[in-house]
């Protein structure tokens, strides 16, 4: 949320937002409030009700401060506060440039070991592999899933499991550890480190990271976890395939689990969805079959949450069952897309 300083339009950070969010139109900014908190998007709503009227100069004032504000974020992004200094100096000018980089660096949290994201992953195995599984674990919590999942991939085997339990039940790590680990690796800290707390790691990253390893990694650290942790494994097997990534699957494999599939179960899943998903699946199917499931949707009415859930469950298990059978392959990261 932006802070309560007033800009060169004369209103404080939450009324901007709100001007901000006025100009953007209701479906847009009803996107946006999916990823506010219940506390601001209560702040928000009273802040754009009791806006009565916006001059166009304002309302375009306020866009382009938000379109400076994110494209200097993606500056910083892509190569550091140094980096995104010397374009906005080309496209704003030096004291404009100064202003926006001002503005974000109030609030702007800078992950640490920004340094190991610009590393390839096999010099970083190299570069880590020997360290304590609890430091593998923290870095590879700050990495994008996709160079994680390299990594992970190329840990020994033995390895593998433990590093992706400690990134699974990992919660808050304090700043001081984390300077003490940076420290360790010699490496250089990014130029702002978040003082507080900072969530890391958990459920989620580690099922990322699975998504995105090749099958025979993912197999080894389930099995282990399943005997070692039985309840975190079943936890992390629910959130990595989901019903809408039925869209990873290519036609023959939608057709082949659509074989296995009740269809009562297939018409409760359908209720809600994606529509995209909805058309894969129907694209796939008779056309018979299409419009009699459409009619047992249309004709089902209001379902529970918990009915749609557990239908798509099942037809995830279905899924499951056959890529571990070699029937399909899940389309997926680490260069290995063959199933054994």
């Amino acid at each position: 949320m932006p802070n309560s300083s007033t800009s060169e339009t004369g209103f404080r950070g939450v009324q901007r937002a709100a001007i901000l969010l006025i100009s953007l139109g209701p479906e847009r900014s009803a996107g946006i409030f999916k990823h506010l908190k219940e506390e601001e998007i209560e702040e928000m709503t009273l802040e754009i009700a009791n806006i009565r009227s916006v001059t166009p100069q304002v309302k375009e004032a306020v866009i382009n401060e938000f379109y400076e504000l994110c494209l200097a974020q993606q500056y910083i992004a892509e190569g550091g506060i140094g980096y995104a200094k010397d374009l906005l100096e080309k496209a704003l000018g030096s004291e404009k440039a100064m202003d926006v980089i001002g503005k974000l660096t109030a609030s702007l949290q800078v992950k640490p070991f920004e340094f190991v994201r610009k590393t390839d992953a096999t010099q970083l195995i190299n570069f880590i592999q020997d360290e304590h599984p609890q430091t593998i674990a923290l870095i590879l919590s700050y990495l994008a899933p996709s160079q994680a999942a390299m990594v992970m991939s190329g840990l020994p085997p033995e390895r593998q499991a433990d590093v992706a339990k400690r990134i699974a039940v990992m919660d808050r790590t304090t700043p001081d550890i984390i300077k003490e680990v940076e420290k360790v690796l010699e490496s250089k800290l990014a130029s702002l480190v978040n003082q507080d707390y900072t969530i890391i790691g958990g459920v989620d990253a580690v099922v990322e990271i699975l998504n995105t390893v090749d099958r025979g990694t993912e197999r080894h650290i389930m099995e282990t976890l399943e005997a070692e942790a039985p309840e975190l494994a079943e936890e992390i097997r629910k959130k990595m395939f989901v019903f809408e990534d039925i869209l990873l699957l290519d036609d023959r494999a939608i057709q082949r689990v659509l074989r296995d599939v009740e269809n009562n179960d297939l018409t409760m899943a359908m209720k809600s969805t994606k529509d995209e998903v909805k058309e894969a699946i129907f694209n796939n199917m008779s056309k018979r079959l299409a419009v009699m499931i459409k009619e047992d949707m249309d004709f089902m009415g209001p379902v529970r949450m918990k009915d749609v859930e557990e239908a798509q469950q099942k037809i995830v298990n279905v899924i499951r069952k056959l890529e571990d059978a070699g029937e399909i392959v899940i389309s997926r990261g680490g260069g290995d897309e063959i199933v054994v």
